[in-house]
Formats: structure tokens, sequence, C-alpha cells
């Protein structure tokens, strides 16, 4: 019925993606262009920080869609167990027996 443990993969997908955007964080500004280097040098050195970025932004979106499915089963679950309580609480209201209304006496008109 529920899975054990589905907190703890959350929990884990989420410091997964802290530190994957801390990585991208360090990975900082793309590198500027130095006029004592050749052209070649500095698309080379781009393209480094281009392709570094690029990895750890495909890990991240990797890493959300894992969250986020971990999020659903995890409420599918909780759902479960709702629908589950409220058929208890049906079923045991069911057991209660109904208290039938006292008759009540009829008040003496004052004269």
């Amino acid at each position: 019925m529920t899975n054990i443990g589905a907190g703890e993969i959350i929990y884990d997908l989420r410091k997964k993606i802290q530190q994957v955007q801390s990585d991208l964080d360090h990975l900082g500004e793309p590198p500027m262009s130095m006029p004592e280097l050749i052209e070649s040098s500095n698309l080379l050195r781009s393209n480094e920080y281009l392709s570094k970025a690029n990895e750890k932004k495909n890990e991240l979106l990797v890493t959300y869609e894992q969250y986020s499915k971990s999020l659903e089963d995890l409420l599918s679950t909780v759902f479960d167990i709702q629908k589950d309580l409220k058929e208890i609480l049906k079923e045991q209201s069911a057991l209660i027996p109904s208290k039938k209304q006292s008759k009540s006496k009829p008040k003496s008109k004052r004269k």
C-alpha cells in the first residue's frame, strides 16, 4: 500500500538537485575573450564552459524529472491512504447504532 522509503528518495533527490545547482553556480559566468589570445583559443575556452554548463543543466533536468516522479508517487500513496481511511470511517459509522430521538412530552399551556 505505501512505499517505505519514499521520503528518503525525495530527500536524496532534493540533495542531488542542490548539489547540481551548486556545481552550476560554481561554473560562474562564461569566460570573457582575452585580446592577447587568438580567436580560436577564445572559442575553445567558451566552448568548454558551454559544454560543462550544458552537462550540468541536463543533469539538473533529469534529477528534477526523477524528483517530480517521486513526488507524484508519494501523492498517489497519500490519496490511496485517504481513500482507505474514508472507507474505514464509512464502515465504522455503519456499526454505530443510530440513536432514536426520545419523544418529547408536550408542554402544558399556561392559562
